[in-house]
């Protein structure tokens, strides 16, 4: 008889040669348990995406009471459904006036595609910028502004007119011109180990955006939803977008993600031609009321607020001689080796030892430390012991 691992390995598309193989049973708060009753304390929270833990009971009543009422009614934009404009109308109330109309999208890709698509048709331009060693998402458009070119070889042709700056380097920001349409950039930037703006570099470019007519874009699909420990990305490091794009950590585990700009701007959408950008499960009720929870939640509770202290403990309890360096800000944190093998090991080993951590797309040399916004100081200091356990022996 075939094993669960073997379906899934003949059966299942694979991203990665080597997969953990993890076999989950069930979740709850800040672990994952798998079949044979094993506890792993999850630093990684889906990559940023359970804001609130696994199962938690306000994501959970919210996605059961909108099932009881009705699921997938139409395609996006045509009904009315409260959770829908209620999430909208709540996320208008907590951002600037010219971040003030939400479209909802599926994923984070989906929400770069969608913003690509409005600063072309807001600016009349072609030219979109991004950051080397970015990374924006997998489909086409998104494939196209990532930073890497291993990942994009095997794909060309993509979209012309793709183009780069160097994160943190502010010579760069002269390939900013009035032929650039947008700039996508990250707050942080994730692929590369979390890597944070020095030297006012966000304003730089926000700056330089508005000289030159440009759209700026920001990428806070990782760090939306208190990361930060603010609500949004920019808000730490004061620099407001044009268009603002989020996903992951919006669902508190659900699949949601979103693109915000203004209302005169999302309006030019609606005509010339009709229909400018559509989606038929985009904005799906049971991911909307989810959001939503999390949301109310974040808002209404002291969670944000904890996201500094609870940095400063995994600060404080991961040194050790073999960590090079902890990167990030927040609950958003990457811890650096000297060597690939050695942070290879740390992942690997910890996972025998119940701890999961994983790894950054551009980087090798890093291991990633996401956890839920909700995990206790006990659980940060447990797991902080595996590590430089690990490291000791």
């Amino acid at each position: 008889m075939s094993t669960a691992k073997d379906i899934f390995k003949k059966h299942q598309a694979q991203t990665f040669p080597l997969p953990s193989c993890l076999e989950v049973e069930s979740a709850k708060g800040s672990y994952i348990y798998d079949v044979n009753g094993k506890a792993y304390l999850d630093f990684v929270a889906g990559v940023s995406s359970c804001t609130l833990g696994h199962s938690n009971p306000i994501i959970i009543n919210a996605v059961k009471n909108q099932l009881d009422n009705y699921t997938h009614v139409m395609v996006y934009g045509e009904y009315i459904q409260s959770p829908q404009y209620k999430l909208a109308a709540l996320l208008a109330d907590n951002l600037p006036e010219s971040l003030s109309c939400t479209y909802f999208t599926n994923s984070g890709a989906e929400a770069i595609e969608g913003a690509m698509k409005l600063a072309k048709r807001t600016t009349g331009r072609s030219e979109i910028i991004s950051c080397k060693d970015s990374y924006h998402g997998s489909t086409q458009g998104a494939l196209s502004i990532m930073g890497n070119e291993e990942h994009k070889a095997k794909y060309r042709p993509l979209l012309p007119n793709c183009n780069h700056i160097i994160y943190n380097d502010n010579n760069s920001l002269n390939n900013i011109t009035e032929q650039t349409a947008a700039v996508v950039i990250e707050p942080i930037q994730g692929a590369t180990g979390f890597i944070t703006p020095s030297n006012n570099f966000l304003q730089k470019v926000r700056e330089k955006c508005a000289e030159t007519g440009t759209l700026l874009i920001f990428d806070e699909i990782q760090t939306c939803y208190g990361r930060l420990g603010t609500l949004f990305g920019f808000e730490t490091y004061d620099a407001t977008p044009d268009i603002l794009c989020i996903a992951k950590g919006m669902g508190g585990g659900m699949p949601i993600g979103a693109f915000i700009a203004s209302w005169e701007m999302m309006n030019l959408l609606t005509f010339e031609p009709k229909l400018g950008h559509i989606t038929t499960f985009g904005g799906h009720p049971i991911n909307c009321a989810a959001s939503l929870a999390c949301l109310q939640h974040l808002l209404a509770s002291d969670i944000m607020q904890k996201v500094d202290e609870k940095e400063q403990l995994f600060r404080t309890h991961l040194k050790h001689p073999k960590i090079k360096e902890i990167r990030g800000s927040g609950l958003m944190l990457s811890i650096e080796f000297e060597d690939e093998e050695l942070a290879q090991k740390v992942v690997e080993q910890s996972l025998e030892n119940g701890l999961i951590l994983f790894y950054f797309l551009f980087t090798k040399t890093a291991i990633r430390i996401t956890p839920p916004l909700t995990i206790s100081e006990k659980e940060i200091i447990e797991g902080c012991k595996v590590i430089k356990g690990i490291l000791d022996a």
